[in-house]
């Protein structure tokens, strides 16, 4: 005689959605993927928005995007304020990066993703798009170890003093921009190395959180704010500290924060002020990189993909490599 199991609803529901992020940034990450090297950053994009589009409106959900694309590039959006979902089930927040990277999927060059995070409803903090500080590190340590408004040296200093090596030994990571000039210099005095990256800077500070494989020990600079609780959102799935400051230099942007519900524009915010409450963060690899193999299209009409999938409440970080076999049902869906 077979047993039946009852499992709660809601457990049901919740391990139901684990799987069903990871079909939306897979998605994504086949459209954009056959972008691969076109030099079309702004059509990879669409097709990346149009795919994830299509895949959460069909997630048994009451979903808001509260993370969407970026303004400043004029880049085709996934809305701040759209419903998404079948409009059942459970309210919750939605955050999207439909490819991070874009430059680097027209390029065809390492590290681009399809990334997005679901919350419970009115948990993710509502970041409008613009430039946010930021400084990352992994678990492991002790509470406040790092410190936005300390020193690159200090921060070293401290990240190096916990680890028990000199700070010789301590790399970090840092968008190669021109504004990080002055940065890049600061922890090179320390002995300090740095790693650069084109683009990139959720799952640059994803790298934080296994030092032993990836070799990044801190993430320091400044980044997209919507990115900031992307990464924010998979920090509090696998642990870590991560503290954030908007970067709110003008009157436009503070009035455009303040509408979004950001009361104090000095704000540092922790993971917890970013991201609170039970958590789904995903990834897809788009191009390979060191966090994830990118999409491959087999001659046998088969595609592979490789998917992070992280939940809070329970730690549980899964890698799906899967094997999709309806080419043309999968492209044209």
């Amino acid at each position: 005689m077979s047993t039946i199991i009852s499992v709660p609803p809601q457990l049901l529901l919740e391990r139901i959605l684990t799987l069903e992020i990871v079909r939306v940034t897979e998605r994504a990450a086949v459209s954009a993927a056959r972008l691969r090297g076109h030099g079309q950053e702004k059509a990879a994009d669409q097709a990346a928005v149009d795919a994830m589009r299509r895949e959460l409106n069909r997630i048994p959900i009451e979903g808001t995007v509260v993370i969407g694309e970026g303004e400043r590039d004029e880049a085709p959006m996934l809305f701040i304020g759209e419903k998404v979902g079948i409009n059942a089930g459970p309210k919750v927040d939605i955050a999207v990066d439909p490819l991070e990277g874009t430059t680097l999927c027209a390029k065809n060059m390492p590290g681009a993703i399809a990334t997005m995070a679901m919350a419970e409803g009115g948990t993710l903090l509502h970041a409008p798009d613009v430039y946010m500080q930021k400084i990352a590190i992994g678990p492991g340590y002790d509470k406040h170890l790092i410190d936005i408004d300390a020193t690159p040296e200090e921060n070293i200093r401290r990240v190096a003093k916990a680890k028990g090596v000199p700070m010789s030994a301590i790399t970090a990571l840092v968008l190669d921009r021109a504004r990080h000039a002055e940065l890049i210099a600061a922890i090179r005095k320390t002995g300090a190395s740095v790693r650069l990256i084109t683009d990139g800077d959720v799952a640059g500070v994803i790298h934080t959180a296994d030092p032993d494989n990836t070799g990044v020990d801190i993430y320091i600079g400044t980044g997209g704010a919507p990115e900031g609780v992307l990464a924010a959102a998979a920090l509090r799935c696998i642990g870590g500290q991560m503290y954030t400051r908007l970067i709110l230099d003008t009157h436009e942007k503070r009035n455009r924060a303040e509408s979004m519900g950001v009361a104090d524009p000095n704000k540092i915010y922790a993971i917890e002020d970013m991201a609170q409450g039970d958590c789904l963060f995903a990834a897809t690899g788009v191009t390979d990189g060191s966090l994830l193999s990118g999409v491959k299209f087999r001659k046998d009409n088969v595609i592979q993909t490789e998917t992070v999938v992280m939940r809070s409440v329970t730690g549980t970080v899964r890698y799906i490599k899967a094997d999709h076999r309806q080419l043309d049902k999968f492209h044209l869906d």
